[in-house]
């Protein structure tokens, strides 16, 4: 089964409401339910005065859907539990795992490890449906270059995303450190044995995609409990700090919130970590401290490329050629360090078929050939490393 089929074929059996969903000889999947103790990192009101789009602008800790969630496993088809896990995690502003089913039954496959494809907060299922909705968003968006005649791919698909980080970026940060509180919080699950799937011991490695690599990145940085001392973890089209990617897409933000959320993580927040309590408390521990390191590449270099040079051998990844989002430069420049001495093993590759960031590799029935030989070139790499 190639890849086009077997994109087809999984995203016709996977959701979130069954328990157990046989897919094939070799690949179960199996749904839980997260409940998140971290939401009191969130902001508690809605924004003062904040009311041209009332449906993103509830209070973030009253979101329901991103306190309590489902979230998939890809596990080996027999029972018994995985000594081995790896943590998958996607890119910013996605909202269903269609592109990942076919790479999460390709890691099982080759590697024999489970695969935890684990939500970040306020994407996937852990926002409303109403951040989806054709109607409400086309509406958000036209709201938007009404508001900003010169606005940059404003679009249905990031008018929420857009909105809600253009009106109050600090959420960027509270987000990410719920997400990262959030996987250490199951992981612990995991090492207490509270987990029906995993050893107690079990070994943690990491997949990452584009924004994705930004937290796999925090976490190896931070190590919390010492629960990646020994992970291995592979970047595909991530790894680069914060303010050496391009974000504005009609995919992901419009123009207007990037500059936003640019001002704030890159040209002003040490200011405001200064005058903010709450942004001071969290962001000078080991997490906020390994959080910052990756917003600015002139600021804190030498705490992130001595960390990551110590950890070189556990680190690859892959970058495209034509990857306007995430440079393959980038990749380098932040990995390999200033001097490029750090010996993290970097790829670039390209593909002979049109793709985009986004969608590295189309499900489209007329090129499946070559999507599915550069599909296995990736993951043989990719496999090979985290097996």
């Amino acid at each position: 089964m190639n890849y086009f089929h077997r994109y087809r074929h999984l995203t016709s059996l996977v959701s979130y409401g069954p328990d157990r969903i046989e897919i094939d000889a070799h690949t179960t999947v199996y749904n839980f339910t997260f409940r998140s103790r971290h939401t009191d990192i969130l902001p508690e009101s809605p924004l003062d005065g904040a009311s041209s789009v009332d449906l993103l602008d509830v209070a973030d800790r009253e979101i329901a859907e991103n306190a309590t969630f489902r979230y998939h496993v890809f596990a080996p088809s027999g029972g018994g539990k995985s000594s081995g896990m790896i943590l998958l995690f996607h890119g910013f502003n996605e909202r269903h795992w269609d592109k990942y089913l076919p790479w999460a039954a390709k890691l099982v496959e080759s590697t024999g490890k489970a695969v935890v494809l684990f939500p970040i907060a306020f994407l996937m299922n852990r926002s409303p449906d109403s951040w989806s909705d054709t109607r409400l968003m086309h509406a958000a968006s036209r709201r938007r270059r009404a508001e900003y005649p010169d606005v940059i791919d404003s679009s249905l698909l990031n008018a929420a995303i857009s909105t809600r980080l253009q009106r109050n970026p600090q959420r960027f940060i509270w987000s990410g450190l719920q997400t990262y509180y959030d996987v250490v919080e199951f992981l612990g699950s995991c090492q207490r044995g509270e987990h029906p799937l995993f050893e107690s011991a079990v070994r943690v490695d990491i997949m990452s995609y584009s924004i994705g690599c930004f937290l796999s990145e925090v976490l190896l940085l931070a190590n919390p409990s010492g629960y990646f001392s020994d992970s291995r973890v592979f970047m595909f089209c991530g790894g680069p700090v914060f303010n050496r990617i391009s974000a504005v897409s009609k995919f992901i933000l419009d123009s207007e919130a990037n500059v936003r959320l640019y001002s704030f993580l890159v040209e002003h927040l040490e200011s405001h970590i200064r005058h903010d309590p709450k942004l001071s408390q969290y962001l000078n521990t080991e997490s906020g401290i390994a959080f910052r390191s990756m917003l600015n590449y002139k600021r804190m270099g030498d705490f992130r490329e001595s960390k990551l040079r110590t950890m070189s051998d556990r680190i690859s990844a892959i970058a495209l050629a034509r990857d306007e989002i995430i440079p393959h430069y980038e990749v380098e420049n932040t990995l390999k360090g200033r001097n490029r001495d750090i010996p993290v093993a970097v790829e670039t590759v390209d593909f002979p078929y049109p793709y985009r960031h986004e969608d590295p590799f189309p499900a489209q029935e007329a090129i499946a050939a070559e999507v599915d030989e550069q599909f296995l070139r990736v993951f043989e790499k990719i496999c090979g490393f985290l097996g």
